[in-house]
């Protein structure tokens, strides 16, 4: 087996700190999840990230994995047939810590990984009687916006990392049953208990986060809390202002005031029109004045009488000609 390169898989230099390797695995763990990832090698990537920030977010490991790395290059076999000298480790007691942004199963990594840490992190369990709470889980799903100005409960279908009975990782699916709470938002969590990896030594098993994404809607679109809304008026609505009738995201229908010679683009602003919750978010509505099309004598002539009786108004007067 060859030696593997952890800082080169998470693709920071060696001199990166705690907190670079955490935001490097981060990185990574979203473009590779199962879950989310639309490339070809999504399942072994993932594994050779979740097993380098094993590593390297572990001082114990990466202290003794840096010293062994330094011992190699001296030595020239990184690139050959590789194996651990006797006693490496020496000076070194590894623990498995789970953490909840951690990666899942030891089992699902390589014959590397096994032949530096394995065996010594099985002798550090059965001398400390190890006991854990199994490790969280974090994935990603795509409501409607009904569904989360309203709440729904639906049922879900995640692909998950297991290990079979012969220690082998594979992907399978999972079916979840989930409530969504009425105003989620964008970004926001629902945790299923119990739903994350299963505990060690009889402690509980780890929770699951689902990351609320919601998924464009033909009306209004998501920002935070608030909601954005295209409203098309006349150009005599917006002239001589006027009332018009607006859908709401509940459901309902409003009257809004168009204010007298309103501009494109202007906002309008409905208070606690969007996202439930605490602090619910307001609905805007965006100006769009839409011009009517010129198809009949009619609408000529209104448009030769508008264009008489505006003859002195110049829309290109501040470009300078």
């Amino acid at each position: 087996m060859e030696f593997k390169d952890y800082y080169q898989a998470l693709g920071v230099e060696r001199s990166a700190s705690a907190d670079d390797v955490r935001k490097a695995y981060r990185k990574l763990a979203r473009k590779y999840h199962p879950d989310v990832s639309k490339e070809p090698d999504a399942e072994t990537r993932m594994r050779e990230v979740n097993e380098a920030y094993d590593v390297l977010r572990d001082q114990e490991k990466r202290s003794a994995y840096d010293a062994l790395a330094d011992r190699v290059a001296r030595g020239g076999s990184a690139h050959g047939d590789f194996h651990p000298p006797p006693g490496w480790d020496e000076g070194f007691e590894f623990h498995h810590r789970p953490g909840a942004d951690g990666p899942a199963d030891h089992a699902e990594f390589s014959e590397f990984f096994s032949s530096l840490f394995g065996q010594a992190q099985r002798r550090g369990a059965a001398r400390h009687n190890y006991r854990a709470r199994g490790e969280d889980h974090h994935a990603a799903i795509e409501i409607s916006l009904e569904d989360a100005l309203h709440g729904a409960e639906r049922e879900i279908t995640l692909r998950a990392m297991e290990i079979d009975a012969q220690g082998q990782a594979q992907v399978v699916p999972r079916t979840l049953h989930v409530k969504i709470p009425p105003g989620v938002g964008p970004g926001q969590f629902i945790r299923l208990a119990g739903q994350g990896m299963p505990g060690h030594g009889g402690e509980p098993a780890g929770d699951l986060f689902l990351e609320v994404r919601i998924a464009p809607h033909k009306l209004y679109r998501v920002e935070g809390r608030d909601l954005y809304m295209t409203l098309p008026v006349t150009p005599s609505e917006a002239a001589l202002g006027a009332q018009v009738r607006v859908p709401t995201p509940s459901g309902g229908v409003v009257e809004v005031t168009v204010p007298r010679n309103a501009r494109n683009g202007l906002k309008l602003r409905l208070k606690g029109r969007g996202l439930a919750g605490k602090n619910p978010g307001d609905l805007y509505l965006l100006l769009d004045i839409v011009l009517p099309p010129a198809d009949s004598d009619a609408a000529r002539q209104a448009y030769d009488a508008l264009a008489r009786a505006s003859s002195g108004f110049d829309p290109r007067r501040n470009l300078g000609l």
